[in-house]
């Protein structure tokens, strides 16, 4: 099994920046892509960024383009979310998520999670 732990959450003001990091352990040679989703009170998790191995097939969601960057450290097993003008909808808990196949949006194509960590944006 895979084991995935995200740390780099906070509080932080409108037009602040944040980088999430999630730790994968276990049987990660099994993992083609990592991704990040996240979920706003009273809403449903949502897809937010996705990369195969060595950074590669990278995804986005249209509305972080431009803004969140995702990046992926195969070596030491770690992928990485940089926020950068973020706004107070960017509010959310944001879960790691892997995958043993390519990556994609929908939740359903993501075999392992983490237990998420909470940003707040204030304004």
């Amino acid at each position: 099994q895979v084991q995935l732990r995200e740390s780099g959450g906070g509080l932080v003001q409108a037009g602040g920046s944040l980088r999430l990091s999630c730790a994968a352990s276990g049987r990660t040679s099994i993992i083609y892509a990592m991704g990040w989703f996240r979920q706003a009170p009273g809403t449903e998790r949502e897809f937010v960024a996705a990369t195969g191995r060595s950074g590669g097939s990278t995804v986005y969601a249209d509305s972080v383009k431009g803004r969140l960057t995702i990046s992926r450290d195969q070596a030491k097993n770690m992928v990485y979310l940089q926020m950068i003008s973020l706004k107070v909808e960017d509010t959310a808990v944001y879960y790691c998520a892997a995958s043993r196949l390519a990556p994609v949006t929908r939740e359903s194509g993501y075999d392992y999670w983490g237990q998420g960590t909470q940003v707040t944006v204030s304004s």
